[in-house]
């Protein structure tokens, strides 16, 4: 190898690891800066809201029709009477009345100049009604209120409202009256799980029967209302912290599951029973199974259940339904008079107890066959109706 080959190799030698070591700070990427999405704060009233969810036993949820909710509504008469303004009042309106158990005061709700809803009350005189007069006292931080209920108390009053106090579009709120002043004390809205960042209104209880009731389009389609049936409580107990995740206690506000409040069930149990009863009142009281199909509730799905024969799409199912209402109403009767029967005999001589043993026996039949079949009626009259829809 000649000197001028030697110099030039060594001068490749030379010069490769610069070209190596340049490739290399070629292929150096810079890591991009990774960006940070900020989570908007959520309202803090909700956060402390939800903080003192309030616990509750809720026995029963029913999707049903915004503008049929108040079927679902089963109140003693020792509780008053709810109605739409324009069945109260028998003129087109919009709003809501309650009338208490004496017949002789309303609460009712119309709309103000501006078209807004807003509460008033009226005295019955004689055979009219006095001049209706605005609530005083519950206006601040409210813009529109509506849905009326008064506890038997005559102080004690809940109803919706719209404004600054509202986390939502409507929640519930509880004032009582002020016999000093005559108007009502500022009122509080009374938080989870009753509202939500949802419309919540017509919170009623049925004080007789320890069975409470409210309304909320939280997760309905358009048009749609759920009707929670839940167990009043005299004293507000919280969730204790302690005993529950964050992630539970939001569950519970949110109502994601009722069978998560029912605890071991007894006292839903026992609730039930209390609701079967003042069906079987109402059915009772009606002079004819007609008169009580806007009183009596069935399942058609997950997603449906109908208060009356009229929401039925098929003509066959609605029939059925008219039969069943009949057949719920002679079972309920026959179980009263089953209850009486053995009564009587667990104080009965040994000759009485003989002849209510025969009685008591042959209604027993009777039950179970009345009971087999509402079973069977029920289940024919989903399989119509689920079929039609």
């Amino acid at each position: 190898m000649t000197i001028r080959k030697l110099i030039i190799l060594s001068f490749v030698i030379f010069l490769l690891p610069l070209t190596i070591e340049g490739q290399k700070k070629k292929r150096v990427v810079k890591k991009a800066t990774p960006v940070v999405v900020e989570e908007p704060e959520e309202d803090p009233r909700i956060t402390n809201m939800r903080e003192m969810t309030q616990q509750i036993i809720i026995i029963d949820s029913i999707v049903t029709d915004k503008d049929r909710f108040l079927s679902c509504f089963q109140l003693s008469p020792e509780t008053g009477r709810l109605s739409t303004s324009e069945a109260f009042f028998n003129k087109p309106s919009d709003g809501y009345v309650f009338l208490n158990e004496m017949g002789n005061k309303i609460y009712f709700s119309q709309a103000d100049a501006d078209g807004r809803q807003q509460l008033y009350t009226c005295d019955k005189l004689g055979n009219a009604w006095s001049a209706p007069t605005p609530l005083a006292g519950i206006d601040e931080g409210i813009t529109e209120a509506s849905y009326p209920f008064m506890l038997t108390d005559g102080i004690t009053f809940y109803f919706a409202a719209k404004g600054e106090e509202s986390i939502g579009g409507y929640d519930i709120f509880l004032t009582r009256y002020d016999s000093h002043s005559g108007g009502f004390f500022k009122p509080e809205n009374i938080g989870m799980p009753f509202n939500s960042e949802a419309n919540d209104y017509m919170y009623a209880i049925d004080e007789a029967n320890n069975i409470g009731y409210f309304v909320s389009d939280r997760r309905q389609p358009e048009g749609k209302v759920c009707v929670y049936i839940f167990i009043p409580s005299d004293s507000r107990k919280v969730y204790d912290a302690g005993q529950y995740t964050e992630e539970q206690i939001r569950d519970f506000a949110d109502i994601s599951r009722i069978a998560d409040t029912w605890g071991n069930g007894v006292e839903r149990k026992a609730a039930l029973e209390r609701l079967k009863n003042i069906q079987a009142q109402y059915w009772a009281a009606a002079p004819n199974a007609q008169a009580a199909t806007d009183d009596m509730l069935i399942v058609i799905n997950d997603r449906l259940t109908y208060a009356n024969a009229r929401e039925f799409r098929s003509a066959e199912a609605s029939a059925l339904y008219k039969e069943l209402i009949t057949v719920r109403h002679n079972l309920s009767l026959l179980e009263t008079e089953l209850a009486k029967s053995r009564e009587q005999y667990s104080e009965a001589n040994a000759d009485k107890r003989q002849a209510l043993r025969k009685e008591i026996l042959s209604a027993e039949d009777k039950s179970l066959k009345l009971s087999e079949q509402a079973k069977s009626l029920e289940k024919r009259i989903r399989k119509l109706e689920n079929e039609a829809l």
